[in-house]
């Protein structure tokens, strides 16, 4: 089994030091979806809070630019890019954020987490017309850069 870099010896919680790793490129792109009912998807555009998807594109953004600050082990990074697209589907609305740095760690975190509120974002703006509301499947679909290699999650 593979030794996970976030614990010391004794097993206590520890942010990995990168000091000695070279900057690369560094991206990843992350997925959520939320589930609406179409109901309430048709009211989307006339939402009295705003426009739900733009909000929930600028959450993203701001997001990936605090993750750091809400997962104790990240690192603080200097990002280069920022991306969340929100796209109307039948059965919701779909989120992916993409995210790029040239540092020393990676940008699977920042990917998930500018997803992740996103969809928070759009729940928070439409929960007043259903609190039944799901946000699902939120995961990292692909990275690349680092020691590592590339990822790219297997389609279903």
């Amino acid at each position: 089994m593979k030794k996970l870099s976030h614990y010391d010896e004794s097993g206590a919680a520890r942010m990995v030091d990168v000091s000695d790793k070279a900057g690369t490129k560094r991206t990843a792109r992350a997925h959520a979806f939320v589930r609406i009912r179409p109901r309430v998807l048709s009211e989307l555009p006339r939402n009295p809070k705003g426009n739900p998807l733009e909000v929930a594109r600028f959450a993203g953004i701001c997001a990936a630019k605090k993750t750091s600050e809400l997962i104790p082990m990240c690192h603080p990074l200097m990002l280069s890019h920022v991306d969340v697209e929100t796209k109307v589907e039948t059965k919701g609305v779909r989120i992916v954020s993409t995210v790029a740095t040239t540092g020393q760690t990676g940008v699977e975190m920042e990917a998930l987490t500018a997803a992740s509120v996103a969809a928070l974002t759009v729940y928070d703006m439409t929960k007043a017309l259903d609190k039944g509301i799901e946000i699902q499947d939120v995961y990292l679909l692909e990275k690349t850069g680092g020691k590592s290699g590339d990822f790219r999650r297997k389609q279903k």
